[in-house]
């Protein structure tokens, strides 16, 4: 089951113990025990978009850190994190639950019972969109259809930490009254966790060219590969065993696929012409 943070199914788990050990991350690559390098095309589901480093998401944890603010008291950091989210969505609402099962029982107890159970629709991935709840990717082009025919989901949910530890917030777009619709108060979260999710936030308006994924070689993958913004995934869903192929022919040439098909593949912030050549290179070979 897909769910707000990455999961694994057995063959997922399976290909995702094929990597050698990590030993390091950074920014937009991996260092594994016996000095490999690779390219994380990954990027832990979308929450490492910006990086598995990113520096002044790293400053502002520490200085939280060292206070030792670990336990989830009230702080002011709360309305903080409500008006950064509200730079995002103009206008809307959010509740923000601690994880995923807190976040799947606020949606059982608002009735929404089927999103509770489900995966939840990635825009990435998924060329229609609609109904009750929709992952939020960030630099994602905004989908060109008629005004009128225009249908934003009313729940969002946002991956905003590279850590499995990230807060889940769920925005309303279109009611802004979380609590009319049933759903239960956000959880207290400790300041370390919000100092970072806040500054990863900000981030994203700090680093627009991050959306553009201006790599030319990669463009010709088109046709085996649907490309939207920096996400891509096959056109052609493929069985187990080819994806896990796929997978470890793509390991062997020095990147990170993501462990589940199901996710899209997310273009780093940046490749040198080396990694984007072989990278376009894999990218056209045939899939299955």
């Amino acid at each position: 089951m897909k769910s707000a943070e990455p999961s694994h199914s057995e063959p997922g788990a399976f290909r995702l113990r094929q990597v050698p050990p990590v030993l390091r991350a950074r920014d937009f690559h991996l260092y594994t025990q016996g000095g490999r390098r690779l390219v994380d095309l990954w990027q832990y589901g979308g929450a490492a978009v910006l990086g598995h480093t990113p520096r002044s998401v790293l400053r502002d944890f520490k200085n939280r850190a060292e206070r030792g603010l670990f336990t989830p008291f009230p702080h002011p950091l709360e309305n903080r994190f409500t008006q950064a989210l509200s730079r995002l969505f103009p206008g809307a609402s959010c509740r923000v639950y601690a994880d995923d099962v807190s976040l799947r029982r606020a949606l059982a107890i608002a009735g929404f019972v089927a999103a509770a159970a489900a995966p939840f629709p990635d825009p990435a991935v998924d060329t229609a969109l609609p109904g009750v709840l929709s992952l939020w990717r960030p630099f994602l082009p905004e989908k060109k259809i008629e005004k009128e025919e225009k249908k934003e989901p009313p729940l969002l949910l946002v991956p905003v930490l590279p850590w499995a530890l990230a807060p889940k917030a769920v925005v309303f777009t279109q009611n802004p009254d979380p609590k009319a619709l049933g759903f239960p108060p956000s959880d207290f979260l400790a300041p370390v966790l919000l100092a970072g999710t806040i500054r990863a936030i900000q981030d994203l308006f700090l680093w627009p060219e991050r959306g553009t994924g201006n790599f030319p070689r990669i463009r010709k993958a088109e046709g085996i590969w649907h490309h939207r913004g920096i996400y891509l995934h096959p056109r052609e869903t493929v069985d187990e065993g080819a994806y896990t192929e796929l997978f470890l022919r793509f390991l062997e040439g020095g990147f990170l696929l993501p462990p589940e098909q199901q996710d899209p593949l997310i273009l780093p912030g940046y490749m040198s012409q080396g990694e984007e050549a072989k990278l376009a290179a894999l990218l056209q070979a045939p899939i299955g």
